[in-house]
C-alpha cells in the first residue's frame, strides 16, 4: 500500500484544508457555491450591495430579502470606509471573484466607490446609485455635499461628528462618528422610529477623514456602463437637487421616492424595483 510519511501526511492535510477554505469561499470553485441554487437565480445577474458611510451591510437587509426571494443572488461585501481609492480596490478585488454578469449598486458615499471599482469591468453590466454621490473626474464627497444647499453636513464639521485617532494614520485623518443627536435628522428623518434610530446610530461604522476631499481620478464608470438611480426627496445628507444634477449627467434612468436618505430602509420596495429594472436590462 502506498504510504506518506508523517510530514507528506502533514503538507497533504494542509493542502487539503486550504482547498476547504478556498472552496468556502467561492474563490477556486464558484460552480459549488451555486450548486443548490433554483435555476431562475442561475440566470440572473449578481446583484452585489455596497453600504455607504456610517452604516453597514445590514442597511440592506429589507432589499435583500425582496431580492432573494425574487431569485436573485445577493451579495453585500464590507465597505472599509478608509478612502475612495482604497474601499475601490477593496471592491475591485471581491468582484474578481464573481462569475458572470453583475448589477453593482451603492448607497450614499458607496457612489464614490463603485463609480471607481466598477471602471474597466467588463462584468459590471448597470450601476444602481441609491441617495448616492455618482461624481465625475475630480469631484469629491466635499464638493458635492456643497454643491447645492441643503446638506446637514455642509456645516462645521466639529458640530456634526465626534472625532477618533487612527493609530499609525497619516498627520490630520481621524475617524469621523456622526453625533448621535445629528444621526437621526441626517439619515432618518421622520420616517424611522427613535428607537431604531438609536440602534442604528449606535452601530454605525465611521469614515476616514481621508476619503473627505479624496477626489474621482480615472474616467467614471457610468460614461461606459449603463445606469440607475434612486433619489429621496427628503434625503438631508446629499440634498436631492444635487442628486438630480449628478443623475442627469450620468444619464441614469431616475426615480424619485419620498424618502429620507436611508430609502432602502423606509422604502426597501420601491428601491428593489429599481435594481430590478437594472437587472433586467442587462439580459
Amino acid at each position: 500500500m502506498f504510504s506518506l510519511s508523517s510530514k507528506a501526511r502533514r503538507v497533504a492535510i494542509g493542502a487539503a484544508g486550504l482547498g476547504v477554505l478556498v472552496g468556502l469561499a467561492g474563490v477556486a470553485a464558484p460552480a459549488l457555491a451555486e450548486t443548490n441554487l433554483p435555476q431562475s437565480a442561475k440566470e440572473k445577474p449578481t446583484v452585489v450591495l455596497v453600504h455607504g458611510a456610517w452604516a453597514d451591510g445590514s442597511s440592506w437587509d429589507k432589499v435583500t430579502t425582496k431580492l432573494q426571494h425574487d431569485g436573485y443572488r445577493v451579495a453585500v461585501p464590507p465597505n472599509p470606509l478608509t478612502g475612495v481609492a482604497d474601499d475601490a480596490a477593496s471592491l475591485r478585488a471581491y468582484l474578481s471573484t464573481i462569475t458572470g454578469p453583475i448589477v453593482l449598486v451603492g448607497h450614499s458615499y458607496a457612489g464614490m466607490v463603485i463609480t471607481s471599482a466598477a471602471q474597466g469591468d467588463k462584468q459590471v453590466k448597470a450601476l444602481v446609485y441609491v441617495d448616492a454621490y455618482i461624481p465625475d473626474k475630480g469631484d469629491s464627497v466635499q464638493s458635492l455635499t456643497g454643491a447645492k444647499p441643503g446638506s446637514v453636513f455642509a456645516v462645521d464639521p466639529t458640530t456634526v461628528f465626534n472625532f477618533v485617532p487612527i493609530p499609525k494614520a497619516e498627520k490630520g485623518v481621524v475617524n469621523a462618528f456622526v453625533k448621535a443627536e445629528i444621526y437621526g435628522k441626517a439619515f432618518a428623518g421622520k420616517s424611522i422610529s427613535a428607537k431604531e434610530v438609536a440602534v442604528l446610530a449606535a452601530r454605525q461604522r465611521p469614515l476616514s477623514t481621508a476619503a473627505l476631499g479624496e477626489a474621482e481620478t480615472g474616467t467614471p464608470a457610468w460614461k461606459s456602463i449603463p445606469s440607475w438611480s434612486v433619489i429621496g426627496k427628503q434625503d438631508a445628507v446629499i440634498p436631492p437637487a444635487e442628486q438630480v444634477v449628478m443623475s442627469k449627467r450620468a444619464k441614469a434612468h431616475t426615480i424619485e421616492i419620498d424618502a429620507p436618505h436611508l430609502s432602502m430602509v423606509t422604502a426597501p420596495t420601491a428601491v428593489t424595483h429599481q435594481i430590478e429594472a437594472a437587472a433586467r436590462a442587462t439580459d
